[in-house]
């Protein structure tokens, strides 16, 4: 079966963007990487391929996605066919669902807002992350306990959606030392096949 023609908008420090690459890599499915800083988000033509000018954007012969975690769900379906990503049981799907949403809501707002705060002056109250993040942070931490992955009993996109913000938490001044049971599992994470890193950013000074 040929390989379908996968192109991946995005930058290198985006979240948003390499969760969608490690599910690409960790599917086997070769993509093209084409960076769309802010000016290029604000072009008449990425406009044209989502008119929120968000990354990232997915073109799969000639389907275009937006929004990372709606893109994981859909190569899931897709790509997955044994339904390990996103598993198919009522339960399974609602777990996922609720890691999804974390993603989207406290993670974003929490750990992901002081990074852009504290690493590119982007809008925000920086307590107010911090907040947001520390709460976030002790919810995971209990959950984790005794757990592998998020989800299930083995990796899912949740895992992926929930996976680069936190691990890049540092870098927005949000320390994971006290998080021993989270930091397991980042772990486990960057040990499955096809993982590959985001690039680093400087640890702000305390």
């Amino acid at each position: 079966m040929t390989a379908p023609s996968i192109t991946l908008h995005g930058t290198p420090y985006s979240g948003h963007a390499h969760r969608v690459a490690l599910l690409l890599r960790m599917l086997g499915l070769p993509y093209r990487f084409v960076e769309a800083p802010g000016p290029v988000r604000h072009s008449p033509a990425f406009r044209a391929l989502n008119p929120l000018g968000q990354i990232p954007v997915l073109e799969i012969e000639g389907l275009v996605l937006a929004d990372s975690n709606a893109i994981l769900v859909y190569l899931a379906k897709c790509f997955d066919a044994g339904g390990l990503w996103l598993p198919e049981t009522p339960e399974g799907a609602a777990a996922v669902q609720r890691c999804l949403s974390l993603a989207a809501g406290e993670l974003a707002f929490g750990p992901a807002t002081a990074r852009a705060v504290a690493q590119w002056q982007m809008p925000g109250v920086p307590a107010e992350a911090r907040r947001v993040a520390d709460k976030l942070l002790a919810f995971l931490e209990q959950h984790l306990a005794g757990r592998e992955f998020l989800a299930a009993a083995h990796p899912t996109i949740a895992d992926l959606a929930c996976y680069s913000y936190l691990a890049h938490a540092p870098e927005g001044g949000i320390s994971l030392d006290s998080y021993p049971a989270l930091r397991a599992w980042l772990a486990r994470v960057e040990a499955l096949p096809g993982f590959f890193p985001m690039p680093r950013l400087p640890v702000p000074a305390a």
